[in-house]
């Protein structure tokens, strides 16, 4: 990417200073302004070894390590000759310290009965118990140390407790999400050359039941290493159980001892896999290892959400554990720090669309994570629902996943945090394990739409493509200069396409895969994936602030913007919208008109969409992702030979192509 960015990119001059009552609401305050927060990230770029060295002590080691990093690029290692668990530091060390009785975990099911939705919570020396057990019944499976576990589950609590289970024997996890079907997970189990499946007889999600055991079931017709099938009974669904291979959890687990204690594995031994998907070629396995990731997650955690145990403190993370963002941030993450990490099942507009809001009220959250897609959701189903809920109990929102449209964080700002609480703008990805860019609560001024400064540790910097560094709001590419302990440690099994991923592009340094731009005030904006920062007649247009354009008119609720063929400009920009309900009746040539000459004003001329398209919803994943990549073949009137597998809802794709330009 050249430095021949657009100048005049949209401007966001609302600036929300930390607020003045949030250390009296919140106890201590891990990094209380910005003079703490620079003196701290200075310091753990300059100083990586003593830096990270005093946060890892704060974490139990069987033997310590010998070298806090080494460098050899691109592969890195963390706390060399260290040896640890993650689940003991997740779940054990707090029994072992006197906190067995707090509360661990929380969670809600999807059917709701007369007496509302099913409820559970359990401590950490319930959850330490029920993991033991968990561990000791996989390696009555025959799992052993290094062997790779694939989970296929719904949401429910033992998800989590399969997940700590592996990391307690050093068996690596693969969990894979439970929206994906037969192939997706053929290709994960052969890759991982995993033997072990853990799954559910099926998964609530709107009232019906994702048929889990019968994708597993298609699934092991093509993976005869599969030799083991645990099944957890969830919805009761009838299904055959394969003589020899099947077993149930609640015949195998409960009858197994709680007295599995918790494997030391070197610190750069395998924790998990997690694998993700592009536009093309095979899934990546991004490999993580063990002690990097346990101390990178867990204090990243504490600092960006100032976490703080024994002080009523409660964490709702409305993520999937099939994602990066379920593994660092509601389970690796969370219960170290023992604050309870709240987790649900189904989808969030299920039975209505004030169920999250309600999961607020009921369980007193303190902390509310989401994806701006789901808060373009929550505008378009209308402030009632929000409304008739209390939710002062809230402290921090957090959002991820993508960069959120300023409009769309001025109403989570104004109706979900009643204008008290800060927004944690994290950017980050699977590769890096945890937030690489995000404010900090008690001391970052935010600017809506921007995710402001790096995390300590992250030397992130926006580059040309020879690795010089841009000038203010000339865009270029996101790019981290060092190493910081949760990054990842290769793809699994394909060496050469971890290189030609992430090294190769610029001369070391790791390639996020993201445009960006820093302001005036040195704050990162993310333009889009590089995929999604168009040509336009010589010019670089990042997507994103096309869309928090449209979105910023008041006239649109969620928009998506790609790039089309275009006979002069080369690229041109498409633009798919949904409007307001208010405004849904004026879909037509002079609302198009108006939508576009509103982007113009506000970035410029070459940033006018060509093409308008309204829906009444965009493509997106089960975890509420935009497809960006079919809406391109779609601008581009071509067919699909795209993965769909992860499309919630096939109807949206077919409407868009028979909709009129």
């Amino acid at each position: 990417m050249a430095s021949d960015s657009i100048k005049s990119v949209l401007v966001e001059d609302r600036v929300f200073a930390p607020p003045a009552d949030f250390a009296a609401r919140m106890g201590e305050v891990h990094v209380p302004d910005m003079a703490a927060y620079r003196a701290m990230h200075e310091r753990s770029i300059r100083d990586p070894e003593g830096f990270w060295g005093e946060v890892a002590r704060g974490f139990r080691w069987f033997a310590p390590w010998t070298r806090v990093v080494e460098w050899n690029l691109p592969d890195a290692k963390w706390f060399v000759g260290g040896t640890a668990n993650a689940c003991f530091n997740a779940v054990d060390r707090q029994v072992e310290e006197g906190h067995g009785d707090d509360v661990a975990s929380g969670w809600e099911g999807e059917p709701v009965g007369p007496g509302g939705p099913e409820v559970r919570r359990g401590t950490y020396r319930e959850l330490r118990d029920e993991v033991a057990r968990c561990a000791e019944a996989l390696e009555s499976l025959g799992v052993r140390k290094g062997d790779v576990v694939t989970i296929y589950m719904g949401m429910v609590p033992e998800l989590a407790v399969a997940v700590l289970a592996c990391a307690r024997i050093g068996a690596p996890h693969s969990v894979i999400f439970g929206g994906f079907a037969a192939q997706a997970i053929v290709d994960r189990v052969q890759d991982a050359d995993s033997k072990v499946i853990v799954t559910c007889d099926g998964a609530w999600r709107r009232g019906g039941v994702v048929p889990l055991k019968a994708n597993v079931d298609a699934a092991c017709e093509r993976l005869p290493g599969v030799r083991s099938v645990l099944v957890l009974r969830r919805t009761g669904t009838e299904g055959a159980m394969k003589n020899g291979r099947d077993r149930w959890w609640h015949e195998l687990v409960p009858a197994q001892p709680a007295t599995r204690a918790c494997e030391p594995v070197d610190s750069e031994h395998p924790l998990f896999l997690l694998y993700t998907s592009g536009s093309t070629g095979k899934p990546k396995g991004i490999l993580h290892t063990t002690g990097g990731y346990m101390v990178y997650v867990a204090a990243t955690a504490r600092w960006t959400f100032n976490l703080q145990p024994g002080t009523g403190q409660v964490y709702f993370c409305t993520a999937d554990l099939g994602w990066i963002t379920g593994h660092s941030y509601i389970v690796y993450g969370i219960l170290p720090n023992r604050v309870p990490t709240v987790m649900y099942e189904g989808a969030p507009n299920f039975p209505a669309e004030d169920r999250f809001w309600a999961i607020v009220e009921r369980h007193k959250a303190t902390h509310f994570y989401t994806a701006p897609t789901a808060i373009r959701s929550f505008m378009r189903w209308g402030d009632a629902h929000p409304a008739k809920h209390d939710l002062s109990s809230l402290r921090v929102l957090g959002t991820v996943g993508e960069p959120i449209n300023p409009e769309a964080w001025i109403w989570y700002h104004e109706r979900i945090g009643g204008g008290r609480c800060p927004i944690v703008d994290t950017i980050w990805q699977t590769e890096t394990g945890g937030h690489v860019i995000t404010p900090l609560p008690g001391a970052t001024p935010t600017v809506p739409g921007s995710c402001t400064l790096p995390m300590f540790g992250v030397d992130a910097a926006v580059v040309d493509e020879h690795g010089t560094e841009q000038p203010a709001n000339a865009g270029g590419l996101l790019v981290i200069r060092r190493p910081w302990p949760g990054m990842l440690r290769g793809v699994h099994g394909d060496r050469q396409r971890f290189v030609d991923t992430y090294w190769s592009r610029v001369k070391g340094m790791y390639l996020a895969g993201d445009g960006a731009r820093r302001d005036s005030r040195g704050y990162f904006w993310i333009m889009g994936r590089i995929d999604d920062v168009l040509n336009v007649s010589g010019h670089r247009l990042g997507t994103a602030e096309v869309e928090s354009s449209l979105v910023g008119s008041k006239l649109v609720v969620e928009a998506a913007v790609v790039g089309m063929p275009h006979e002069i400009k080369g690229t041109g920009v498409a633009a798919f919208c949904v409007l307001h309900p208010d405004h849904a009746k004026d879909a037509g040539d002079a609302m198009r008109r108006r939508l576009m000459e509103h982007v113009a004003k506000d970035i410029g001329a070459i940033a006018r969409p060509d093409v308008i398209r309204f829906t009444n919803a965009l493509p997106k994943t089960r975890s509420g992702k935009i497809m960006r990549r079919l809406l391109r073949d779609v601008a581009a009137g071509k067919e699909t030979t795209q993965d769909t597998t992860t499309l919630e809802d096939f109807g949206v794709l077919a409407k868009l192509r028979e909709s009129d330009e």
